[in-house]
């Protein structure tokens, strides 16, 4: 389902229920209140919505994403990119954009990816308190950049953007140092000049693994209202292989730690709580599980 504004999606949503379609789908919380109102009136219309796990009605299946897993990748592979590059006690940085249980999640899975590399790794945090200003990311990044940190990883929305921003620009000036993108291949974003990106590799949600999880269902005739999140089990988190600098190798160590998470031989904590009970989170963070 598509719509050209916030405010027509409950229209758009409706209009498109009364087309009986085999299955409507959409993506994003904005969706979770005239879904649940649209399938509430629809009672024989079969939904599909992303990215949200409280819509609850018998004829909607929900899909959700292990981030945590996901930014686990991610941080295994800056630390491996770190110890290629022979930093013995390098740093690295998160930003958040409002802490929330979702974003605590990203942070502890990457902390947990660097350390399962640099045991005692540095780790820097900061939380913009706003999911739209680019300006305040690229600020910190510049200052972190500044001094000696390496690779910075954001789930911020758009203020994100501004650590991209600051990487593109050190890297014009001749630092190593990278970003890591979030939710979508973000290499693109981060090029700096011809075939070369400041974004070493990002957390991909594969909501397209998702939609074919559902038609599955759909073709099989077990669809059914569900709540299920998928993870490195059923391929529903990636990291993006895009820069050729991240190089084959360390690209395969992380397919490997992806496919042990998916054995259940990993494990990685989605909470704070949880994250610093075990020992692999420092004290003190800005993270909030609630």
């Amino acid at each position: 389902v598509m719509s050209r504004s916030w405010s027509d999606m409950d229209a758009s949503l409706m209009l498109a229920s009364e087309k009986r379609y085999d299955l409507i789908i959409a993506a994003g919380f904005m969706w979770s209140d005239p879904m649940s109102e649209a399938a509430l009136r629809h009672p024989a219309q079969k939904y599909l919505i992303l990215d949200v796990d409280y819509v609850d009605r018998p004829n909607v299946m929900q899909i959700t994403f292990a981030e945590h897993e996901g930014s686990y990748l991610v941080g295994v592979a800056a630390a491996l990119k770190a110890r290629a590059q022979g930093l013995e006690k390098p740093k690295f940085g998160f930003v958040g954009g409002i802490p929330t249980p979702v974003v605590t999640g990203f942070e502890m899975g990457y902390i947990q990816g660097l350390r399962s590399v640099y045991p005692r790794a540095e780790i820097l945090e900061y939380y913009a308190n706003d999911w739209g200003k680019p300006e305040l990311a690229k600020a910190k990044a510049r200052e972190w950049y500044g001094e000696g940190v390496y690779a910075i990883f954001s789930a911020a929305g758009g203020t994100g953007n501004g650590v991209i921003a600051q990487a593109k620009e050190s890297r014009r000036q001749g630092m190593d140092v990278w970003a890591l993108g979030v939710d979508t291949d973000q290499y693109e974003d981060g090029i700096y000049e011809q075939g070369r990106s400041a974004v070493l590799t990002s957390v991909i949600k594969r909501l397209d693994n998702a939609v074919k999880y559902a038609l599955r269902r759909l073709a099989e005739g077990s669809f059914k209202g569900e709540s299920l999140t998928l993870g490195a089990k059923g391929d529903g988190i990636d990291f993006a292989t895009t820069n050729p600098e991240l190089g084959a190798d360390i690209a395969a160590q992380v397919a490997a730690v992806k496919a042990r998470i998916a054995h259940g031989e990993i494990h990685v904590y989605r909470t704070y709580a949880e994250t610093k009970a075990a020992g692999l989170a420092p004290a003190g963070l800005e993270a909030s599980d609630r």
